[in-house]
């Protein structure tokens, strides 16, 4: 049984809220409803989703400043605005934010669904599209096979060494965040995972020390860095 996506809802309205829930939840969606921007960003730290869907004027925190600290945490994830303002100035503002769509009200659900339903397969299509070989200094890296080789030495990973080194792959030579990798291979960003992703750190950096040209650095307070000669450097 295919799983459901996962859509994050916040929306003040509680008619409205409770109207979109509904309609999602009959397209096959799981969608969970917060009246407000601080519950709904706390919700996000500690759930998985798949896509937000965000109320700009909502109390405690708006819209857009929810969006943000989404954004600090998890830079991929589809976010759509939802809002009675219609000016450019605030539609574009959304946009530079990071938003995937901007809905002005009032909207159809039927199109809000299929919106989602547009995003959900282009960001499906880039996951298909995925990087299967890294090579990093001395090393190549398979992803599908989980193997690190270097000349005739081949190691085999296990399933979350090999997780972690394709997300620092991805992000090489850039700050690749802890709470997005924690969330992304742990589901949940908690004191017990975040010990086991240093413990995998720990294991990569001893794969990868052959190659005195790499290296996997603390960020304090952010996240880790891949630091690599890459292909075409």
């Amino acid at each position: 049984m295919e799983e459901k996506n996962r859509i994050l809802l916040c929306e003040d309205d509680e008619n409205l809220g409770m109207l979109l829930r509904e309609y999602l939840q009959a397209k096959g969606y799981s969608a969970d409803l917060y009246p407000d921007g601080d519950a709904g960003y706390k919700a996000f730290a500690k759930g998985k989703y798949d896509l937000a869907v965000l109320d700009v004027m909502m109390p405690k925190k708006d819209g857009f400043t929810v969006a943000q600290e989404i954004r600090t945490v998890n830079s991929e994830i589809p976010i759509i605005f939802l809002s009675a303002r219609s000016l450019k100035d605030d539609i574009l503002s959304g946009f530079k934010i990071g938003a995937d769509d901007y809905i002005t009200k009032p909207f159809s659900m039927e199109e809000l669904v299929m919106r989602i339903e547009a995003i959900l397969r282009r960001v499906k299509g880039k996951k298909d599209k995925e990087v299967t070989m890294y090579k990093i200094g001395k090393f190549t890296f398979n992803t599908q096979n989980q193997t690190l080789m270097v000349g005739d030495k081949s190691t085999k990973l296990t399933t979350k060494e090999s997780e972690l080194l394709s997300l620092l792959c991805s992000h090489v030579n850039e700050i690749l965040e802890r709470n997005y990798a924690l969330k992304t291979i742990w589901i949940d960003d908690n004191y017990f995972n975040a010990r086991s992703m240093d413990v995998y750190i720990t294991k990569l950096r001893k794969h990868l020390r052959e190659d005195p040209d790499i290296e996997i650095i603390n960020i304090h307070g952010k996240g880790y860095k891949l630091i690599a000669p890459v292909a075409g450097d």
